[in-house]
Formats: C-alpha cells, sequence, structure tokens
C-alpha cells in the first residue's frame, strides 16, 4: 500500500504531509477541491485515500458516499478534534479509520499501515490463511485467500476492516471475543473509552449481514465482554 492520495483544502498540512509520508516511503497525491479527486481513477490509481470532512463546496461525508458508490477502497477520514459524531458518521458510512486534528503524521502512518495489514490478511493475531481455505458458519461462508463473503448464495461485499472483524468472529464462533482483544486484532489499537469505532463496524456489519436469523441474533453484545458470532445451523436460516 504505497499510493496514496489526500483530500484537504489545507494547502500547508497538504504540503506537509506530502513531505512526511514521501519520506516514509509513500507516493503521494493532494487535491484541494473535491472535483480533483473524483475526476480521477482512484479505484486503479491509488491504494488508499484520505479524506477531510472539513471542505468548501461539498463536505468529506458527501464525497466518501460517491467514492464508496463506485469502490471499496481503504479510507481513513479527518475529523475535527471533539466531534464524536463525524467519527460516528464518516465510520457508517463505510470509513475504514479516523484521526481527529490536531495529529502527530507518525500516528497518521501508523494508521496506514495497519490498514495495509488488514488489507493484506496480515493482521496481528489472525492465522495467515491456508491455500483454498474457507470458514464456513451457518449459512455464512468467508475465503480469506480471496477475501470474499457469501451469505448462501449471494455475495456481501465488506470493507477490509469489516472483514477482518467478521473473520475474526467467524474463527471463534460460539465463543466471547473481548472487545479490547477484538480491537487489538482488528484495529490494531487499544480503544479509549470514548472510542466507538468497534461498535460502529460491528452495527455495519450486523446490517450488511442481517443479523436477525430464526435461531437469534447474528452478532451477539455480551455487556461487560465483549461480542460473539453465534452458531446456528444454516437450514435455521433458510
Amino acid at each position: 500500500m504505497k499510493r496514496l492520495g489526500i483530500l484537504d483544502d489545507d494547502v500547508e498540512l497538504g504540503e506537509l504531509l506530502s513531505t512526511y509520508l514521501a519520506g516514509e516511503g509513500f507516493t503521494v497525491t493532494v487535491w484541494h477541491h473535491p472535483d480533483r479527486l473524483l475526476e480521477e481513477p482512484f479505484e486503479t490509481s491509488f491504494d488508499l485515500l484520505i479524506l477531510d470532512v472539513m471542505l468548501p463546496e461539498i463536505n468529506g461525508f458527501e464525497v466518501l458516499k460517491r467514492v464508496r458508490s463506485r469502490s471499496a477502497i481503504p479510507v481513513i477520514m479527518l475529523t475535527a478534534r471533539g466531534e464524536e459524531v463525524d467519527r460516528i458518521v464518516g465510520l457508517e458510512l463505510g470509513a475504514d479509520d479516523y484521526l481527529p486534528k490536531p495529529f502527530n503524521p507518525r500516528e497518521l502512518v501508523a494508521r496506514i499501515r495497519a490498514i495495509a495489514r488488514r488489507s493484506a490478511g496480515g493482521a496481528a493475531g489472525v492465522p495467515r490463511p491456508e491455500a483454498g481455505e474457507e470458514i464456513a458458519v451457518g449459512d455464512l461462508r468467508l475465503v480469506p485467500g480471496t477475501r470474499r463473503v457469501f451469505r448462501g448464495d449471494e455475495e456481501i461485499h465488506l470493507t477490509a476492516v469489516e472483514f477482518k472483524l467478521l473473520e475474526v468472529l467467524l474463527r471463534a464462533a460460539g465463543t466471547v471475543v473481548k472487545r479490547q482483544e477484538l480491537a487489538m486484532q482488528v484495529l490494531e489499537r487499544h480503544l479509549t473509552y470514548e472510542d466507538r469505532s468497534l461498535d460502529v463496524h460491528i452495527s455495519n456489519l450486523r446490517r450488511k449481514l442481517g443479523n436477525e436469523t430464526p435461531a437469534g441474533e447474528r452478532i451477539q453484545t455480551i455487556r461487560g465482554a465483549g461480542y460473539l458470532y453465534a452458531l446456528f445451523a444454516e437450514k435455521a436460516s433458510g
């Protein structure tokens, strides 16, 4: 994951990030207006996008919607510090992660590299897939090697973080995965008290997979402990 696109109307910040990230081995393109990014074939030209929420004319959420309408490219949102609602909305719209301003560029690099590991199937604590491996639980089938998920015959399209989250839960199906353990395996960081990013990704996953089954909830919240992917017979959900 070497080709980065940054959308931020702050020219000075764009130059600073471009210089810093280039020094870390990334190839960086900076746009200061949404139209310039949306005119680009970013799906094939870039590995990850960094979008600022506060933009003139079109805000970063609208840009994210347009990006997601045509691509599953990883996205990091830059949000105003203290604006928790911005972080939640960005994640609900399909962002992989967020970083509140002001931030240390080293933290941005860490987030980029964590997403790269997730996209490559190498997040901490998750076994690398064997060739041809499939994980089947109930009506779901996850194929780590090709990063595809099927519910019955229907393919479910997930972001990199949603895929890794589901993989961890399926590998531990029937047992509780502690919240902080899940965050470390999937997001590669401990969650602070106010960090709801894992919960929002879980909510997105439930919505895409369909959480209600005749056998009960697919992904269950175990209060004070973590999350559990329920074991149920495939025929029970059909």
